[in-house]
């Protein structure tokens, strides 16, 4: 009596076919690499998700960035976004906080408290100018934040809390200054903030208009560089006694 002979599923032979497919690729690209091992490190998985992602919120803002995008240029999945920023929105709030954490950590290196009050503000004024200029996502971040009349902000106390030492560095350098009699007094620190933070604020987010309607390059070096400077003197002149 003849054995029968039992044809192989699909999935059966499917999985030689792979293998075979396999094999030949890799007798075709030369000798096998080393295996690579994946690395559990959440941090780092964070990290990279919170950098493109803030490349896509400052460039398409809350409702135009996609989740779906971010898990492909970040080589993860919309699961696994979801997993550590729970949706959409957490995510945009964590790029939000960890915007103002860079900025306000880089600000107390800055050692004021050991220069002269006049070049402790003419620093602080300087270094917000340089870094907004060097970090236009930050300003579109919060020029979309502010299209949201703060909603996002507004829930979140980290936010809050990282802005208190900028306010108190001000608050300490003009103090400094009035002491010394080189400031005028009765200024209010949070006001003084404002002013310098809107100037420099406003010199990225109008740049580009500005140049269209007075035929002007403010990305020059040189024109860079004047514009720090005039920058600086109206602040220093605005609080000088």
């Amino acid at each position: 009596m003849n054995e029968l002979v039992r044809t192989p599923s699909a999935p059966e032979t499917a999985v030689p076919r792979r293998r075979a497919a396999r094999s030949a690729a890799a007798a075709a690209s030369g000798p096998a690499a080393p295996e690579r091992v994946r690395v559990n490190d959440p941090d780092r998985t964070m990290a990279n998700i919170l950098e493109v992602a803030t490349a896509e919120f400052a460039d398409k803002g809350l409702a135009g960035a996609r989740i779906d995008e971010i898990a492909a240029l970040t080589h993860t999945s919309k699961r696994m976004i979801y997993y550590y920023f729970e949706s959409k929105e957490g995510l945009y709030l964590a790029v939000l906080e960890e915007s103002y954490r860079r900025i306000r950590q880089i600000e107390t290196s800055l050692r004021l408290e050991d220069m002269e009050p006049e070049a402790a503000l003419r620093a602080l004024v300087g270094f917000t100018y340089d870094y907004q200029l060097g970090n236009p996502d930050f300003i579109r971040l919060v020029m979309n934040e502010n299209m949201h009349r703060g909603e996002f902000i507004r829930r979140s106390t980290t936010i809050q809390e990282l802005n208190v030492p900028v306010i108190n560095a001000v608050q300490a350098v003009y103090e400094r200054g009035v002491a010394a009699g080189v400031f005028r007094p009765h200024m209010d620190p949070i006001d003084l903030h404002m002013s310098i933070s809107a100037l420099c604020f406003f010199n990225v987010a109008n740049r580009h208009t500005f140049s269209a309607i007075f035929k002007r390059s403010f990305d020059e070096a040189e024109a860079i560089a004047k514009r720090r400077e005039s920058i600086i003197e109206m602040v220093v002149r605005f609080v000088r006694c």
